[in-house]
């Protein structure tokens, strides 16, 4: 079938002289990394070292606040209104929603039909890649880490009114990094950087943490002592100007709240342990990064680092992804060129979804037919293009976030609405939907909203709450 497809669209095989890629995920980081300016600073110095070499997107959003449809939409450069994927799916359900869907060519078959030889290991796609998308694939390993038999602060099924699982924890575990199943796809990338590869590559790893469970070995709990710990920004009657309908879409009843973890006086604990899981990572990073620059391949090679999404970490009384506040859409996404410049920083507002274009264009190979992103390529390479586009992001079908370079607006599915000025209001504690002098703003926003929206695919499946588990399996 995919070969079909791509003979449809007249995809050249010639890559006489192309350049690799180099194609970093990493798993629920949200902005808290040195480089950004999130209300947390973590010390990422491999991260930053990318950045420095190439353009750092500050602005830059996912198309879904949770892994699954996320990664299907940066991998079929779709959006979920058109795929029918809002939910989670099993990755090899991605090209089943609908008619669209079933045309659509994942990214690493675009490469391999260009010509490429394509890798990867790791969490690239929800489930690794059970799509079968790559020629070589290293496995998950230890999916989501190594656990400890018994869970060390935190299990919902022991706690009254919790509702739902989540692999939600935090503590010191296991002893040694090389029992991290980040650790193994990390070496296991250094070796194929080390191979010989007579054709051009596209090399994809995909690193977990800082998903949950916030596990790491001591050394990476002892870099952030709890006396030196600071919590982001909590306003506890935050949600006052919030719709009734958004608290119902946002709910997440099996995970700790704020004021939970203050009774508890655990919420400098889990920050710890997420700084503690980013510093690990960000290590693991390095060793890729180092592994490519001694390598043959460091100078024609593009690396591109990316997020699937952020997370709240006590902001709006919650521990949680899966919203459509700032903190849940905005993800990391550096991409750094052949001869690009060095150092840029871009604050207008894109998309994970621009990933597909981006690479295609900057391999010079024929464009993607499906690609709904833009190609980012005169950003990196140190040009101001007209920019118009805002940034979408999906929770579920009939809820969207339109994202522009100053505000955000939040339309839920009983076309209730919030709108944030970022400028100002950093934390989105201001809901100006119904202010007046802020109705141009939200008409011109209102814009973006697709007309059309694709019908929730039949696989797509979320049981996080009441709201989300009605809808799953076309419920």
């Amino acid at each position: 079938m995919i070969g079909l497809i791509l003979s449809l669209i007249h995809i050249s095989v010639q890559a006489q002289g192309k350049p690799n890629v180099l194609f970093i995920a990493i798993d629920d980081l949200n902005d808290y990394i040195n480089c950004m300016n999130g209300a947390i600073n973590i010390p990422t110095p491999n991260i930053d070292r990318l950045a420095r070499q190439g353009t750092l997107f500050t602005n830059a959003h996912c198309q879904a606040p949770i892994c699954g449809p996320s990664r299907a939409s940066i991998m079929t450069g779709l959006y979920p209104s058109s795929s029918g994927n809002y939910l989670h799916m099993e990755d090899q359900d991605i090209r089943k929603s609908n008619e669209l869907t079933s045309k659509a060519v994942f990214m690493p078959d675009f490469f391999e039909a260009n010509g490429y030889k394509t890798m990867g290991v790791g969490k690239i796609y929800h489930n690794g890649d059970d799509a079968n998308t790559f020629q070589e694939y290293g496995g998950k390993f230890s999916w989501m880490g190594p656990k400890p038999q018994e869970r060390i602060h935190y299990d919902p099924y022991k706690m009254e009114g919790k509702r739902g699982y989540t692999g939600t924890d935090w503590g010191i575990y296991p002893e040694h990094d090389s029992l991290m199943t980040d650790y193994k796809s990390a070496e296991w990338t250094v070796e194929r950087l080390q191979e010989h590869h007579p054709k051009p590559f596209f090399l994809a790893v995909g690193f977990v943490r800082p998903h949950v469970p916030w596990h790491a070995p001591k050394k990476w709990f002892e870099k952030f002592p709890l006396d030196s710990i600071q919590t982001p920004p909590y306003l506890p009657d935050d949600f006052e100007d919030i719709p009734p309908f958004a608290q119902i879409v946002t709910d997440v009843p099996a995970m700790p709240t704020t004021e939970e973890l203050i009774q508890s006086d655990q919420w400098k604990n889990v920050i710890q342990a997420y700084m503690a899981c980013v510093a690990f990572v960000d290590a693991q990073v390095g060793k890729v990064l180092d592994a490519l620059e001694t390598s043959d391949y460091a100078n024609n090679t593009i690396v591109v680092l990316w997020s699937d999404h952020g997370y709240h970490l006590g902001e709006k009384n919650r521990f949680a992804k899966q919203a459509l506040w700032e903190r849940d859409t905005r993800a990391v996404l550096i991409l750094k060129g052949i001869k690009s410049s060095e150092g840029v920083k871009c604050d207008r507002p894109v998309e994970l979804l621009d990933i597909y274009p981006t690479l295609t264009d900057m391999c010079s190979l024929p464009p993607y037919p499906l690609a709904e992103g833009h190609s980012l390529r005169e950003w990196i390479e140190g040009k101001t293009p007209k920019w118009s586009h805002p940034a979408i992001t999906f929770d579920g079908k009939g809820n969207i976030s339109i994202r522009s370079e100053r505000y955000r607006l939040i339309q839920y599915e009983d076309q209730s609405l919030e709108l944030y000025d970022l400028l100002n209001d950093a934390n989105e504690w201001s809901n100006l939907a119904d202010q007046p002098e802020f109705q141009h703003t939200v008409s011109e926003l209102k814009k973006y909203i697709p007309v059309i929206w694709a019908d929730l695919s039949e696989y797509s499946k979320l049981y996080s709450n009441e709201y989300f588990s009605g809808k799953s399996n076309g419920e």
